[in-house]
C-alpha cells in the first residue's frame, strides 16, 4: 500500500471512529431520558434484543452453520461479564454526569494489559505498569464526583470497567479461532436470554417514547460499533485509539446543553491522567519504543 493510499485510510479511519464516538455519546442520551421511567434491567435487555434482531439477516444470508462453535464456554463467560459490565455502564449513565460516567466507560483499557498478563499470560512491560498506575489515579479523580469520595454509584463505574477489562481479554483469545460477527451475535444472543430474567420480574407495558429511547439506544450502539470495525479495519489501533475519548468530549458538550451539567476539575484532572494512561500502552507507542532500542 502506497503513502496516499495509507494517508487516505488513515483519515477514513478517523472520521469513523468519530462518528461512532458521536453515535455511542448520543445512545447515552437516549439511555438517560430512558432511565427516567424504565428501569435498568429493561433497558439492558432492549440493548442486547434490538442487537440480536438487527443480526438476524446476517445469519440467514450465511447459513445456520455460522454459528456453530466449539468455544462455546468462552462465548459465555465474555457474555456473563460484559453483561455484567453493561449493567454497571447503563446505571453510571442513568446517575453521573454524562461526561463522568463516559470516562468509565472508556476507561477499561487500563486494566486489560494486567488482566492480559493474569489469563493469557501476555508479557506485561514497566510502561504498561505504569500507564496502570496513572490510569486507576485519573479514575480514582472521576470516582470522585460530587457525593464524596468513592461513592457508590463510582464503585459501580469502576467495577464495571474491570468488568469490560476482563470482556475484551477474552474477545481477544477468541479472535484467534471465531469471526468477529459470531463473537458479536453470540453476545446479543446469550444477553439477551440472560438479561430476560431480571427483565421478566418488572415487566410493563412502555409507552411509546419509551420504547423510542429503548430501541433507538440499541440501535444507536450497534452502529456505532460497526463504524468502529470499520476504522479498526482501515488502520491501526495504536494510531486511532485516542478518537475513542471524543465521545466524552461529546457527552460533556450534550450533558451541558441537556441538563446544564459541568465536569469538575477532579474530574478533568482525571481524564487527563487516563488519557495519557492509554496513549502510554498504545501499540504505536510500543513499537517507537522497539525502534529506538
Amino acid at each position: 500500500m502506497d503513502s496516499h493510499q495509507a494517508d487516505r485510510n488513515l483519515f477514513l479511519a478517523i472520521g469513523c471512529l468519530t462518528i461512532s464516538a458521536l453515535l455511542f455519546s448520543v445512545m447515552g442520551i437516549c439511555i438517560r431520558y430512558a432511565s427516567h421511567s424504565v428501569d435498568n434491567y429493561t433497558i439492558v435487555f432492549f440493548r442486547n434484543v434490538v442487537g440480536l434482531i438487527l443480526f438476524l439477516p446476517f445469519i440467514f444470508k450465511q447459513g445456520i452453520g455460522f454459528v456453530k462453535t466449539e468455544k462455546l464456554w468462552m462465548h459465555t463467560w465474555r457474555s456473563v461479564v460484559g453483561l455484567a459490565a453493561m449493567y454497571g455502564f447503563f446505571y453510571a449513565i442513568a446517575h453521573l454526569k454524562l461526561s463522568n460516567a463516559m470516562v468509565f466507560t472508556y476507561s477499561s483499557p487500563i486494566f486489560i494489559p494486567l488482566i492480559a498478563w493474569l489469563f493469557l499470560k501476555e508479557r506485561i512491560t514497566t510502561a504498561m505498569l505504569c500507564a496502570a498506575a496513572l490510569g486507576f489515579i485519573g479514575v480514582f479523580c472521576v470516582a470522585k464526583p460530587d457525593q464524596g469520595l468513592l461513592n457508590w454509584i463510582s464503585m459501580v463505574g469502576i467495577a464495571s470497567s474491570l468488568l469490560a477489562s476482563m470482556a475484551f481479554v477474552t474477545v481477544r483469545a477468541l479472535t484467534q479461532t471465531e469471526p468477529p460477527e459470531r463473537i458479536v451475535f453470540y453476545f446479543c444472543f446469550i444477553g439477551s436470554l440472560l438479561s430476560i430474567i431480571p427483565m421478566f420480574w418488572v415487566w410493563r407495558p412502555y409507552h411509546l417514547q419509551e420504547l423510542f429511547f429503548l430501541i433507538a439506544a440499541g440501535v444507536l450502539a450497534n452502529v456505532s460499533q460497526i463504524f468502529m470495525s470499520h476504522a479498526y479495519r482501515l488502520a491501526p489501533a495504536g494510531q486511532i485509539a485516542p478518537v475513542n475519548y471524543m465521545a466524552i468530549i461529546f457527552a460533556g458538550i450534550w450533558g451541558f446543553l441537556l441538563w446544564n451539567e459541568v465536569p469538575d476539575l477532579y474530574s478533568v484532572i482525571g481524564f487527563g491522567f487516563i488519557l495519557i494512561a492509554i496513549t502510554l500502552s498504545s501499540p504505536l507507542i510500543e513499537r517507537s519504543r522497539a525502534s529506538a532500542r
